[in-house]
């Protein structure tokens, strides 16, 4: 899809995910990836498997993600016309809520970045993977989901509980623009907590490179991770040149060797 215009309506089951189209010479860290479901996310499983795999993690009660939601759309700009949910990484190859339309959408004064550490979802504590954040500065293309009013308090529910687990995310309304630049409204995204204790902001390329190739963890690979958030992408007819250039650099660290063992002397 390359036409903002173009939508999705009358959507009613969005768990369906982007193919993985990466060199199928690539060996990944973990080559088993769970994908988040709307059924995990409505019994909490996501939150269990989190609190399971990641003991020391300390994760957001129920209590606190209703206040952050409840705070959130006691902000919201827009009213009546459903919401606005501004996807950037995951949520654009499986948002996992129900949604009636889907079109391109670019913020700006926010940047998409592999800044958020995670000790248990793409990585654990002795080897944290890396996921993505929207950060300060530049412009970023991505994904507009609108929910109908209707189902707002029920899929802004199951979508706290899964980007809501541990608060190093800070849920904001940011305006967004079609592809032909006019404004179409407001939406939520989920910027980077950058005071949290998970922000890695300013990481050197190199260290980048190499947690996103090595770390996995229950959710799966950082390496999978950042080739399906690529994919997801190009199926919008997105290029991210910062993106593309970090999956071949991964795609290069994680490809078997193919150099002829030394020879003993």
């Amino acid at each position: 899809m390359t036409n903002s215009n173009v939508t999705n309506s009358n959507v009613t089951n969005s768990n369906v995910t982007v193919p993985n189209v990466t060199n199928p010479n690539v060996t990944t860290p973990n080559m088993t990836t769970h994908v988040i479901t709307r059924a995990a996310l409505q019994d909490d499983a996501l939150s269990r498997m989190m609190a399971a795999s990641a003991p020391h993690l300390r994760l957001l009660t129920d209590a606190e993600r209703a206040a952050s939601l409840a705070a959130t759309l006691a902000r919201r700009p827009d009213t009546g016309q459903g919401v606005w949910l501004f996807a950037y990484g995951s949520l654009i190859w499986n948002p996992a809520i129900h949604y009636d339309e889907r079109r391109l959408a670019r913020v700006h004064g926010w940047h998409r970045s592999f800044c958020l550490l995670t000790h248990a979802g793409r990585g654990t504590l002795d080897n944290p993977g890396l996921m993505l954040g929207l950060d300060r500065g530049g412009a970023c293309t991505g994904a507009a989901f609108r929910v109908p009013e209707l189902l707002v308090e029920e899929e802004l529910a199951l979508l706290w509980r899964r980007e809501m687990l541990s608060g190093s995310y800070e849920p904001r309304w940011v305006g967004v623009r079609g592809a032909d630049g006019a404004a179409f409204g407001h939406a939520i995204a989920f910027t980077i907590h950058r005071v949290g204790e998970n922000y890695a902001g300013g990481l050197a390329r190199e260290d980048v490179v190499r947690r996103l190739a090595s770390a996995c963890g229950a959710l799966g690979s950082s390496a999978d991770y950042l080739f399906r958030t690529r994919d997801g992408l190009r199926s919008l007819g997105i290029c991210d040149k910062g993106i593309e250039d970090l999956a071949r650099r991964v795609e290069c660290a994680c490809a078997p060797s193919t150099a002829d063992p030394p020879i003993p002397i």
